[in-house]
């Protein structure tokens, strides 16, 4: 969703709060597409500081599912998300990508709501995610899901620099 920051911009001190209703249902990137199942909609606080310097401040909250880390079973992790920014608005776009200034989300007047909450996303994500804290796992032989119980694979691994005595072994049979 676009807001015009037209309204904001021309009046110093102004203040404008606006709740949106993001239209992500999904979130996708590189390791995959992971769908928002709940989703508290975006609050945001647009305040001018004069100087054609804007801030912007809000907040919102998702539920993805995401794959456990170690047994890969779909978990719902709760996802909230503050933020603070200040954007010159005197700066063209090619002038924040020069300062290494991350603000897409700005095109003119109008601020992308939808890319701000992709980007807060993107920061925000769970580095690791687990079903819960003692997850066993998969076997790494059949692929059986370990918190379900025992597989029945043989599990022992030998060291490897033993290889060599555990294969005279074999051929002595």
């Amino acid at each position: 969703m676009l807001i015009n920051l037209t309204d904001v911009l021309s009046c110093e001190e102004k203040v404008v709060k606006r709740t949106v209703e993001t239209e992500l249902r999904s979130f996708d990137i590189s390791l995959g597409s992971f769908p928002l199942t709940e989703e508290r909609p975006l609050t945001l606080v647009l305040t001018n500081l004069g100087n054609d310097k804007l801030l912007i401040e809000g907040e919102f909250a998702v539920k993805a599912q995401i794959p456990c880390d170690r047994c890969l079973t779909e978990v719902d992790v709760p996802i909230e998300v503050s933020f603070s920014k200040e954007v010159d608005m005197k700066q063209s776009a090619e002038g924040r990508i020069d300062d290494l200034d991350e603000t897409d989300f700005i095109n003119g007047y109008n601020l992308d709501t939808d890319k701000l909450v992709y980007g807060e996303l993107l920061v925000n994500w769970p580095m690791k995610t687990l079903c819960k804290p003692d997850c066993k796992g998969i076997c790494r032989k059949c692929g059986k899901n370990l918190n379900e119980g025992p597989c029945g694979c043989d599990t022992v691994e030998l060291d490897p620099r033993m290889a060599v005595i555990a294969e005279i072994f074999k051929n002595s049979k």
